[in-house]
């Protein structure tokens, strides 16, 4: 029988974390064609409405069903806006990990909002879903990335040589594929001791494409 994540909502001082739902398109939409999130994710360029739509109503609902992740909407406790997107995918039930990743829609950084998501995010796995081992995979030079995974805690583990492909302007204004490094990440439960962060309930909650 495949394990699957539940239907949940996470929260903390700021955030709530919960199911995409399909009022959230538009915000996804614009938020997936930021230059940075381009760079450094797989997603279509132009990202539409419709494929968040898509993403929303098939490919995230059908990733939790085969139990390969989950998707989470992060949003504002007090506006309920869309700051960004924590992923999980290509879990293991048998040896409980699974890779996480985070988007921040361009206005929100800078405000720890995707360390605070990913560490409420760890503590559920570890706590509620007894998960023991979280990896998070970054681009050599998304050095943003590399930061949040240090932030709560995480341990670098090595590189994987040649691994990722990011994605460059060419002077025309299309986007070509850039082959880069990833440097693998790992959080475990005893890693969470020296976490920072204040974070609160945890409420009871699939995954689009690889997020670096």
């Amino acid at each position: 029988m495949t394990s699957t994540f539940p239907n949940i909502s996470i929260s903390t001082e700021r955030l709530v974390l919960r199911a995409l739902e399909e009022d959230d398109a538009p915000a996804l939409a614009e938020m997936m064609n930021d230059e940075q999130i381009a760079a450094w994710t797989d997603v279509p360029q132009p990202f539409t409405q419709d494929g968040a739509r898509h993403w929303i109503t098939e490919w995230a609902p059908g990733e939790r069903a085969a139990g390969r992740g989950l998707d989470l909407a992060v949003t504002e406790f007090l506006t309920q806006r869309l700051v960004g997107v924590i992923q999980l995918a290509k879990t293991n039930w048998h040896v409980r990990a699974t890779e996480l990743s985070y988007i921040i829609a361009p206005w929100a950084r800078g405000e720890g909002y995707a360390s605070e998501a990913a560490l409420a995010t760890a503590q559920w796995l570890f706590g509620d879903q007894k998960f023991e081992r979280i990896e998070i995979r970054t681009a050599a030079d998304n050095t943003a990335s590399q930061q949040v995974a240090q932030k709560i805690g995480c341990i670098s583990e090595g590189v994987l040589r040649n691994a990722c492909i990011a994605h460059v302007r060419t002077e025309d204004g299309t986007w070509t594929d850039l082959r880069t490094d990833f440097i693998v990440w790992s959080l475990l439960p005893e890693d969470l001791e020296g976490a920072d962060g204040h974070l609160a309930d945890r409420d009871g909650f699939t995954s689009y494409s690889d997020w670096n």
